[in-house]
């Protein structure tokens, strides 16, 4: 099965006076989401379902994601801030065998991407990665690619 993190977009507001947990997208986050949707779509890559946070920064990277590659999209409260390996287990035991892409936050995904590979990466905001995992219930895989934003844009 092929497991996709993705980091929400740009989110940094300056001023910002409401809750950490209110923060949308920038314009500039959802247009760096918008190309990394038509990478995902360059590329072929097909989940059969994205999972995503339930905080706005991450709910609006999925719908971008979840428009352009015609895929239903779900909010999890696993994903919110806190995510972790037995949250990751939860939601595949859900989905048992699919492709999926999760939508999330850092350094809930480094920190996940660790345990998942035994190696150590650094999400950037609209940032991506596989991981290829064997059994789902033993949790380990292998990091297939880590692509920045930058990278996606040029696709």
């Amino acid at each position: 099965m092929k497991l996709y993190f993705l980091r929400h977009g740009l989110a940094d507001w300056e001023h910002w006076e409401k809750p950490d947990d209110a923060r949308p997208l920038t314009k500039k986050g959802r247009k760096q989401v918008a190309a990394v949707a038509k990478a995902l779509q360059e590329l072929k890559v097909r989940p059969n379902v994205i999972l995503t946070s339930p905080l706005p920064r991450a709910a609006e990277t999925a719908e971008i994601v979840s428009a352009e590659l015609e895929i239903d999209c779900v909010a999890c409260p696993q994903l919110a801030p806190g995510f972790d390996l037995n949250a990751l287990r939860q939601l595949l035991n859900e989905h048992p065998g699919r492709d999926v892409l999760l939508v999330g936050h850092e350094p809930d995904f480094s920190r996940v991407i660790a345990l998942l590979t035994g190696g150590n990466v650094r999400m950037a905001k609209a940032g991506l990665a596989r991981i290829d995992v064997e059994d789902g219930a033993g949790l380990s895989g292998e990091l297939a690619w880590l692509a920045p934003p930058k990278v996606l844009k040029a696709i």
